[in-house]
């Protein structure tokens, strides 16, 4: 066991041991560093869903989540200035009609955006 503690002293002083570059909190530093070559390799992509979370349009997908479990009161807050007692999240279903969706819409923001 003591055998491995100089190992991980070396170790780990090698991983600090590289010249460290200071960079200044404006755009102007820290635009002079290096980006790796992978960086502007990378593929940068877009995932999108929507369900019943989008009828109420309050916060995330995680709507009933928070709401079930109390974890964030906003959440029944919202609720009960917005919907009937007793509401459930299935009642949000007939709501659930993608009148606004335009996938040519989608499409040419996506394109836009650089998504590849």
């Amino acid at each position: 066991m003591y055998l491995y503690i100089p190992a991980l002293v070396v170790l780990a002083g090698s991983c600090f041991s590289q010249d460290t570059v200071r960079y200044n909190a404006t755009w102007d530093s820290l635009d002079t560093r290096p980006l790796p070559q992978w960086y502007d390799d990378a593929k940068f992509g877009i995932f999108i869903h929507f369900g019943v979370f989008s009828v109420p349009s309050y916060r995330s997908e995680w709507f009933w989540s928070h709401w079930q479990n109390d974890d964030q009161p906003e959440f029944a807050e919202f609720m009960a200035q917005n919907y009937p007692p007793n509401f459930t999240y299935q009642d949000f279903a007939p709501d659930l009609t993608a009148e606004f969706f335009d996938p040519d819409e989608w499409v040419e923001i996506i394109q836009a955006s650089g998504a590849k």
